[in-house]
């Protein structure tokens, strides 16, 4: 069983933040401030823009910034933008599609361990102040 969270995430959840302090940022001063490339951060970002949380300029001052109001943003949102559904219907003992007439042994306390670590990421905010950055 893997609980993690990929390095891209929390990347995309750094650059968020740093967003927030900024407002407009350009592609190569964020990528510096994180310690990434340019063209690494382009691809963290993408799905947010796709996503509509966020919007890109192209160019050589191009850059991101908020296309919705990150107050509103939560860890869980950044995560299953960033990554996917936290839910992908998976048995968490076999690496398949959970056999639903066949409940596993850990099924019931597994629903209930994934619900609690979702509600409480749904709940935490993207940007707290004990948090950013």
């Amino acid at each position: 069983m893997k609980l993690i969270i990929l390095d891209r995430t929390d990347l995309a959840v750094r650059a968020l933040r740093h967003l927030a302090d900024l407002d407009d940022a350009p592609s190569r001063e964020l990528a510096e401030r994180l310690g990434t490339s340019s063209g690494f951060l382009t691809q963290i970002l993408n799905p947010l823009v796709q996503a509509g949380i966020l919007t890109s300029s192209r160019g050589p001052g191009g850059g991101y910034r908020f296309g919705v109001d990150p107050a509103g943003l939560s860890i869980l949102d950044v995560i299953e933008t960033v990554e996917g559904p936290t839910d992908d219907g998976r048995c968490v003992l076999q690496d398949a599609e959970c056999p639903r007439q066949e409940l596993c042994a850990m099924h019931d306390a597994w629903v209930s361990a994934r619900g609690s670590l979702t509600e409480t990421l749904a709940h935490t905010p993207l940007l707290d102040n004990d948090t950013r950055r």
